[in-house]
């Protein structure tokens, strides 16, 4: 406004000082992200995993890239370039001796502030009479009388003066606005925030999402529009390529007129996608198009897990239709899907290098029954080479290397509630915290657990027996397991039969009151006889109180040691918070194994709490992406309103594998809070009138 104070700079050196941050803020990130690196580490780390991954396509597209040794020459020349121009531009601004002024057009015409127009005319002729370059004046004081002079008589400069402290106007605003825009178009993971409103629309529109429309609305979005996206593009030769691929693939709902889905680009995007789910081989050019497409699709499915997410957390409070759980799991399944080349409903063993759907017939014949990765693992050496004997030998090593770099995860749950008096109780409202501690493991591990022997349930009680009887032999370790755990079942069922027993004769004793009577009278004389012997034991009443009081004092220091147990374990809770927020962990964990995806793709996680009956989520998805050996991961959530007991599910899906998910039980107790007991009373004796008279008028009847 008019009464604020600007900086003017007439000399444009604040150009120099704009472009120096300019180019800083290009040179600098751009150096730590671009800058090649070592080419010989590089090397080195792909000859170590050719063994494993020399047949995925990300593998060998990797190896042409490195081939071509131009391109890291080429970026270390334009980063050197930029350094030397930000140097230079550094060293400029640095002898510059610029002088801020506070520009204000009534100082430069020697006015005070509120004069009138003639008054401002009269002195602009005195001035330009005085400073103007034919009179032998300073050019430069010339102009800035002039710029005064039009500040406070022109209509534009005037405003532009008040708005903006500047005759010329906003100047530098536009473009930073422009900057600004450029750099907030796109969201998290660059994509586009119309991308995902677009998610948002049809996640509300169909809330349960079956598979075939979830591609439909993945292939939406923008980032495959030529017209958002420059990478993106329509061929001439796509007019008969696709149609071609639809006519192959069969029924894609071509037909459905309902925007986008209808559009060329998106039909395109669904066609490829559909295509490297089928494992189709496609033109060269269609081939290029498609690694942009699939490269994209697991940050898009991600954005699509977070946008649903919100929605049913959202709908909570808001009470508008969100999202299933069946959508969520749907867009995990297909990032699964799209990184492996399969379908929903392939078996999860083409995976696996070498293996092909004709093979599948011999893996789930009666005799084998592998129709899992971990039915394979389980199976013994000697049963997997005769089963697995159409490969060779070659063949049959790779297939047992790739299978043993697979991941193997075991989860340890612990529920409590933190920053309460008692940790274990759950009430009302009360805000949950499950710990789940990660163990990542190799496959090649469950190999050597398998060809370790592993005692079966029946070795304890043969290893009693031989004690008594030497001459009978050992159980071995091929022996089938459910002998062994007959056989406890049987002895649990034998004591068990035992101990029931034992009160019959009570009964009896009961109906005959003289035994009865004689019993009783034998124990109470013998605990009398005993009492009396303690007391007598005892020399004196204080020496009674000294064990009252250590009694007392030993319970003190349990219950403080139980305190001291809390607090520690509160204070390592807190510590774990705080390392989480300063440490920043690497997302490289381990490289996945897939043979169709075109990008060295990392191993990462899903990890949340559903119920199953319901259908609902219970906590958000925690995506783990730096799980390499152990990860401890913290899922909260509100406690239900009601008491009962509730059953959950820990979900562990992987998005990188078929068939590595994990589901674990979580069994939540309710209790009633202190503050709740009057309720409950209340409730109780409401329920308890409700029934009595019900049963009175039931007697009446």
């Amino acid at each position: 406004m008019a009464g604020q104070q600007f900086q003017y700079d007439d000399s444009g050196n604040t150009f120099f000082y704009f472009l120096t941050s300019f180019v800083g803020l290009i040179v600098i990130p751009a150096t730590y992200y671009l800058w090649p690196r070592d080419q010989n580490a590089e090397q080195l780390r792909l000859k170590s995993l050719r063994r494993v991954h020399g047949r995925c396509l990300w593998y060998r597209l990797r190896l042409m890239k490195s081939q071509q040794s131009i391109v890291p020459t080429l970026k270390k020349a334009a980063l050197l370039f930029g350094w030397l121009v930000f140097l230079l531009l550094a060293y400029k601004v640095s002898k510059l001796d610029r002088e801020y002024q506070e520009y204000n057009p009534y100082e430069v015409l020697s006015l005070d502030p509120g004069a009138s127009l003639s008054e401002i005319k009269k002195q602009y002729r005195v001035l330009s009479l005085k400073y103007h370059p034919d009179k032998g004046g300073d050019e430069a004081t010339f102009m800035r009388i002039a710029k005064a002079y039009a500040a406070l008589t022109n209509e534009q400069s005037r405003q532009n003066w008040e708005m903006y402290g500047n005759p010329d106007g906003p100047g530098a605003t536009s473009f930073a606005l422009y900057c600004y825009n450029l750099c907030f178009s796109y969201c998290g993971d660059q994509i586009l925030i119309n991308t995902t409103q677009l998610f948002m629309h049809f996640m509300c529109k169909t809330p349960n999402m079956n598979m075939k429309r979830l591609i439909m609305v993945l292939t939406a979005a923008l980032e495959f529009d030529p017209r958002n996206n420059k990478e993106a593009t329509i061929r001439p030769t796509d007019n008969v390529e696709v149609p071609q691929l639809i006519r192959e693939l069969g029924n894609i709902n071509v037909k459905k007129k309902e925007p986008p889905f209808y559009y060329p680009y998106s039909l395109k995007a669904r066609v490829l996608v559909l295509a490297h789910l089928a494992r189709m081989d496609v033109s060269e050019e269609l081939e290029e198009d498609q690694r942009f497409v699939v490269k994209k699709t697991p940050a898009l499915l991600q954005e699509m897990i977070n946008v649903g997410c919100q929605l049913i957390f959202m709908a909570n409070s808001r009470g508008f239709s969100a999202p299933r759980l069946v959508t969520i799991e749907n867009c995990m399944k297909l990032t699964q899907m799209i990184v492996q080349g399969l379908k929903e409903s392939k078996s999860p063993l083409l995976q696996l290098p070498h293996f092909e759907e004709e093979h599948l017939r011999y893996c789930i014949s009666k005799k084998y029954k592998v129709r899992t990765l971990q039915d394979l693992v389980s199976l013994k050496d000697s049963d997997r080479r005769n089963m697995l004997r159409f490969l060779g030998e070659e063949k049959y090593d790779e297939v047992m290397a790739v299978l043993a770099s697979f991941p193997h995860i075991t989860m340890d749950i612990k529920l409590q509630v933190l920053d309460d008096e008692d940790s274990s109780n759950i009430t009302a409202g009360s805000i949950v915290t499950v710990t789940v501690t990660l163990n990542r493991k190799r496959m090649a591990d469950m190999f050597e657990q398998e060809q370790e022997p592993v005692p079966c349930q029946g070795d304890e009680t043969a290893t009693t027996e031989e004690q008594g009887d030497t001459s009978k032999a050992k159980p071995k370790v091929w022996q089938n397991k459910n002998k062994g755990a007959k056989k406890t079942a049987k002895s649990k069922k034998k004591k068990l039969t035992k101990k029931k027993a034992t009160p019959a004769p009570a009964k009896n004793k009961q109906a005959n009151g003289t035994v009865a009577g004689n019993e009783a009278a034998t124990t109470t004389t013998t605990a009398a006889a005993t009492s009396d012997e303690g007391e007598a034991n005892k020399d004196s009443p204080s020496e009674r109180d000294e064990d009252s009081d250590k009694q007392s004092d030993t319970e003190v220091d349990e219950m403080a040691g139980d305190d001291e147990e809390e607090w520690e374990a509160l204070q390592q809770s807190i510590q774990r918070r705080e390392r989480a927020l300063l440490e920043t962990k690497s997302k490289v964990t381990h490289p996945v194994y897939s043979l169709y995806f075109p990008e060295e793709k990392q191993e990462w996680w899903w990890l949340y709490i559903a119920d199953r009956r319901e259908h609902t989520l219970v906590s958000m998805p925690s995506h783990v992406c730096t799980l390499k050996d152990t990860e401890e991961v913290e899922l909260k959530f509100s406690a239900p309103s009601k008491t009962g007991n509730y059953q959950y599910s820990v979900i562990l899906r992987s998005d990188s594998y078929l068939g590595l998910d994990q589901i674990k039980p979580l069994k939540v107790c309710m209790f009633v809070s202190h503050c709740q007991w009057p309720i409950a009373l209340l409730q109780a004796e409401r329920r308890l009138s409700i029934i009595t008279i019900k049963h009175n008028m039931w007697a009446k009847h």
